[in-house]
């Protein structure tokens, strides 16, 4: 081979690891905004339950209501692709017993924290509310527990067709929509009364359609990164067309709230892409790398902070106090993430080999 050859080889396998680490980059910084976008409901919901009032913090949250759910759960199928077709023990290794181990420990965490409140203190008391909360999750650890079910079922039916598939899970999404639980704030269904069941029924299409269209939507994605005016005209306007839907009540529509879903979900692609492109506001992508961190602790330092927040009345406007608590929440298990895994605690962010399929080396929490 000739060194001009050689050289446009080398020029061609520069310009392939720039388009990963691009790819990898918004994808970042997507995970980022559904992490915050998560946490800052928790928050502000906090604050404005105990407070008594809402804020102005309320009004993000109750705008971010038709996307917030469906962008995460749609980034978290675009990579189930590069694993659905291994051998059923790594697969299972990766997508289930991986999550099942931090939903096991974390869940115990969290009730073993909230005993007191909730009356549970006595052994068996906690033990029976423990073994429930494998049947009906507890607060927030939902998502946690339902990420496996949705890798188990997209490979148990990657085969079907997919407008078929589609068409089956965008009717799901219809009938538990037609149950719809969470008032103006939050996502949420009551068609069975069991949240695993009914987050199944109301995400799974997003899931699908993440894991169905993912070279679409990186190549959206990539698009996105060339045209910044473009794309910044259309942010403009969906961003006026959200705020004057859900003002009316349109976004709440069943049917419509896959179009709202939908829109969303491209719309923080749009700005991770932008960012991306930029490199603006790199902690924002940080937090995407690290969001299962984020997601299992955030609870602990989020009621923390309200409880201080509230109590001792420093700051007395509801939305600054939720915007401070959203910060500490996400702040302070990053800064804790580092340090443990030094130290004999280091099973709270990786996973042992005891709870391992297998003999693969330790895995810590993944980004995703």
């Amino acid at each position: 081979m000739d060194y001009a050859s050689q050289a446009m080889d080398t020029k061609k396998l520069d310009l392939a690891s720039a388009k990963s680490k691009a790819r990898v980059l918004w994808v970042d910084y997507a995970k980022g905004w559904c992490i915050v976008l998560v946490v800052m409901m928790h928050s502000a919901l906090g604050v404005g339950l105990t407070g008594g009032s809402t804020g102005w913090l309320h009004d993000a949250v109750a705008f971010a209501k038709p996307f917030r759910m469906p962008d995460f759960f749609l980034i978290s199928g675009l990579f189930l692709g590069r694993i659905v077709d291994r051998p059923w023990p790594e697969f299972l290794d990766k997508r289930v017993v991986h999550f099942a181990y931090f939903y096991a420990l974390w869940f115990f965490i969290a009730l073993a924290l909230k005993s007191g409140e909730l009356g549970i203190a006595q052994p068996t008391a906690f033990l029976s509310a423990y073994l429930w909360g494998f049947v009906e999750p507890f607060s927030s650890t939902w998502f946690i527990q339902l990420l496996p079910f949705f890798f188990v079922a997209t490979r148990l039916v990657k085969e079907i067709p997919a407008p078929l598939l589609l068409s089956l899970a965008g009717a799901l999404h219809l009938v538990a929509a037609f149950h719809p639980e969470g008032g103006i704030y939050a996502m949420a269904s009551n068609l069975t009364g069991f949240t695993t069941v009914d987050s199944f029924a109301l995400f799974f299409v997003y899931f699908i359609g993440g894991y169905l269209f993912r070279e679409r939507v990186f190549a959206f994605a990539s698009a996105i990164a060339t045209r910044p005016g473009r794309a910044l005209c259309g942010l403009l306007a969906w961003a006026i067309f959200e705020e004057l839907s859900v003002g009316a009540g349109l976004s709440e529509i069943p049917g419509l709230t896959l179009l709202y879903g939908f829109a969303g979900a491209l719309a923080v692609v749009t700005v991770s892409a932008l960012l991306g492109k930029w490199n603006l506001l790199p902690w924002l992508a940080y937090c995407g790398r690290h969001l299962l961190v984020i997601y299992l602790a955030f609870f602990a330092p989020m009621a923390a902070t309200r409880l201080v927040l509230v109590k001792t009345g420093p700051v007395t406007n509801v939305g600054l106090a939720s915007l401070i608590v959203t910060f500490v929440a996400i702040i302070a298990p990053l800064a804790f993430d580092v340090p443990v895994r030094r130290t004999p605690f280091a099973f709270l962010f990786e996973r042992p080999r005891w709870a391992r399929l297998g003999r693969a080396r330790p895995e810590g929490v993944p980004a995703s």
